[in-house]
């Protein structure tokens, strides 16, 4: 009886483990089946899913990718569609719209239109040269020999009263024995004494020159030649043992501590530029420093080939920064004949062809970026800027910089744009941007 009852227990533990094993191994095995029916239905949703580009709604491909025509990644139709028609399904049909990623992906810049007193802006680009009125001449005081040069390549600072050359001249050896002579006699021959000395002066020697050879007593056979001018070799036209006359020339000294800038300017250009007119020139030699200038000469003539005529403009070198020969510009922003505020865009913004100027409008009123094709009509040429004389108003928001990109999209989507003003599809043969003009470029481009 023990047996059997121990017997039957033993079978109910078997069982009992059995369905627990049962139920575990279920436990474990339904995750992954439900798993794997989720991926299945994942895949076969992505194969069905319809791929599109946010800005080019025309492509559709049935797998994730990049758009053939800007490079975006694609999104699902669904997501394109709901994103574009929510809150704007009253947008013309002319209308470019694109979502903000989009903006900053093609770099689309927008800016308030604005009304300014105009001024002619244009760069003046020039050469520093010399002061002509600072260039000086270092001629021999009195005839000789050079026995030796102190000062001997161009660019060499030098110094009033610094030594030049050592001169031999039989004339001031001459001269030195008259005044050694009439020294000894300037007591009773005082006038004699006082003309021996007028004559070295005459020749430019210094006081202290003449003293040296009173208190020596004796002749020097050379003297040194002295320095009349400050400033830097910009010629030198002697050599040692040259003989030189008297007033024959040994240097060209400038003096840069004012220079000329020489500038050339359009003919276009002349009419608003006036004697006296101040500008701040820069050089890329001298970085992060501006050296204020004053106009004191314009060529009367412009030249026949280049349609340029020279301006002349002082700028004071207190400091040496500014050398010969380097080049600066400056930026020019001169009155027009215009009193009042005119409405003006920057020249960015505008795509021009021949007669007709466009630019792209800012619907303010969308919550996504959407842009309209606008005529306007282009008044003078400013620099950068150019005068609306119609088809904008103060305040409204257009793109300044991406707004070719903007074109492209409306063309690739068969709606107005510069090329193709009717809208509508144009053949591929049709490349975009053929003959366009910007910023004002072509033959045909508003006047100044």
């Amino acid at each position: 009886m023990n047996t059997m009852k121990k017997s039957w227990n033993n079978q109910y533990v078997k069982a009992a483990a059995f369905i627990i094993a049962g139920l575990l191994i279920g436990w474990f095995i339904n995750p992954s089946v439900k798993e794997k029916q989720q991926t299945t239905e994942s895949k076969e949703q992505e194969k069905s899913q319809i791929w599109t580009c946010s800005m080019h709604l025309q492509i559709r491909q049935d797998k994730p990718g990049k758009c053939p025509i800007c490079g975006m990644d694609l999104i699902p139709l669904e997501l394109a569609q709901k994103e574009m028609s929510a809150g704007e399904n009253h947008v013309a049909p002319s209308a470019i719209q694109m979502s903000e990623d989009v903006m900053k992906l093609a770099e689309i810049q927008t800016e308030k239109v604005k009304k300014i007193i105009p001024k002619k802006s244009f760069y003046l680009y020039g050469d520093i040269q010399p002061d002509e009125t600072k260039l000086f001449t270092q001629t021999a005081h009195f005839p000789g020999r050079i026995e030796k040069l102190f000062v001997n390549f161009t660019g060499e600072k030098v110094s009033k009263g610094q030594k030049l050359a050592l001169i031999y001249s039989p004339p001031l050896i001459t001269a030195q024995k008259e005044l050694l002579e009439a020294v000894k006699t300037k007591d009773e021959y005082p006038a004699l004494y006082q003309a021996a000395r007028n004559k070295l002066k005459l020749w430019k020697l210094r006081d202290e020159q003449i003293e040296a050879i009173e208190k020596s007593g004796k002749v020097h056979e050379n003297i040194e030649l002295l320095a009349d001018y400050d400033g830097y070799v910009w010629k030198r036209f002697v050599e040692t043992g040259d003989h030189l006359k008297e007033g024959g020339e040994m240097f060209l000294i400038a003096d840069i501590s004012n220079v000329w800038a020489i500038a050339e300017a359009y003919g276009k250009d002349l009419p608003f530029l006036s004697l006296g007119d101040e500008f701040n020139f820069s050089s890329e030699s001298v970085p992060g420093q501006k050296f204020k200038g004053k106009v004191t000469y314009i060529n009367p003539f412009v030249d026949e080939k280049k349609r340029i005529a020279e301006v002349r403009i002082d700028i004071p070198n207190p400091q040496k920064k500014l050398l010969p020969g380097m080049y600066v510009s400056a930026l020019v922003e001169a009155k027009t004949k215009y009193k009042s505020p005119q409405i003006v865009v920057p020249k960015s913004a505008v795509l021009w062809t021949g007669k007709r100027s466009i630019v792209y409008v800012k619907d303010t009123t969308l919550k996504h970026p959407t842009f309209y094709l606008r005529e306007i009509e282009l008044g003078e040429n400013l620099g950068e800027y150019y005068i609306v004389k119609s088809g904008l108003q103060e305040g409204e928001e257009i793109a300044v910089h991406g707004v070719f990109r903007i074109d492209a999209a409306a063309q690739l989507s068969g709606k107005k744009s510069m090329m193709n003003p009717e809208g509508g599809k144009i053949p591929a043969e049709h490349h975009h941007g053929a003959g366009l003009k910007s910023e004002g470029h072509g033959e045909n481009q508003p006047k100044d």
